[in-house]
């Protein structure tokens, strides 16, 4: 007698590759939720008369309000100027931020020397160093990316000298061991180790970078998204007010993006509890 063996029906599966799509683009909406759900909320109690909406207007009026200003053409004239602003600053910020954390990080002499100075600068407010700037430097666009510079700088110097001070010293001694020369060690063991951290204090950066922004618009500017802020401000129009205050929020996200996906592709050899999205 033939046997005969029943084997399990194989379970109807979607492809993973379909479960990574569906990942992928669900994550842009989810991040939507919440501010879309308080915009509506927030139309919602105006409507309903629980509140007039005069100090905070609903999201239709401040959406009106962009919508006039993009049509007078003031609202791309504004966010150009701050924009080449931002991107100015974080670039000078980045570079000495990061020379400077290399330095420290990798020369313990350079790091007695320099950290001290260094750490009671950052100690001072960003409003502070205003009329020192507009005192050297005047009040047009030198003092204003000078002034983002100084606030992108202090993460950014941060960070790299804190990844490289810890690099695990066992694996730095491989490298030893394997007579790396000085520039191999960074290449191949000190750049892989520090990335991960250099990145997030590049997105840190970034954000003070904006946030500095409107600290140096406030001199002597005539264009940008913090003279817009000023402008609603004397003239009492909080509706402009708070359609500069929502576009420093999507100009801030997009650009954190940018270095988010620019990022990802030299960090795909992280086997990371966040790289596979929690997982």
């Amino acid at each position: 007698m033939a046997m005969t063996v029943d084997l399990p029906a194989l379970e109807q599966t979607a492809p993973p590759g379909a479960s990574a799509r569906w990942s992928r683009h669900a994550r842009p909406v989810l991040g939507l939720v919440l501010p879309v759900a308080l915009a509506l909320g927030w139309e919602l109690v105006v409507a309903l008369g629980y509140s007039n909406g005069r100090l905070v207007p609903p999201p239709s009026k401040v959406f009106e309000t962009i919508v006039e200003l993009a049509k007078s053409g003031e609202l791309s004239r504004h966010i150009l100027a701050t924009l080449w602003r931002v991107g100015a600053g974080f670039a000078l910020g980045v570079v000495a931020g990061t020379i400077l954390g290399a330095i420290s990080g990798y020369w313990d002499f350079a790091k007695r020397l320099l950290d001290p100075t260094v750490q009671a600068l950052r100690a001072i407010p960003s409003l502070a160093w205003v009329p020192l700037f507009v005192l050297w430097l005047g009040i047009f666009e030198t003092s204003k990316v000078a002034l983002i510079a100084v606030g992108v700088f202090f993460p950014i110097y941060l960070g790299v000298m804190g990844a490289i001070l810890s690099v695990d010293r066992k694996v730095v001694e491989v490298g030893r061991v394997f007579r790396l020369s000085g520039p191999a060690m960074i290449r191949r063991i000190l750049l892989p180790a520090v990335l991960p951290a250099y990145v997030v204090a590049l997105r840190v950066g970034l954000g003070l970078g904006w946030m500095f922004v409107v600290a140096a618009e406030l001199i002597g500017a005539s264009e940008g998204l913090g003279y817009l802020l000023l402008d609603g401000q004397q003239l009492g129009k909080p509706a402009q007010i708070l359609a500069a205050i929502v576009i420093f929020a999507i100009l801030g996200k997009l650009t954190d993006w940018l270095i988010e996906v620019a990022a990802t592709p030299l960090l795909r050899w992280q086997d990371a509890f966040g790289a596979r999205g929690g997982q």
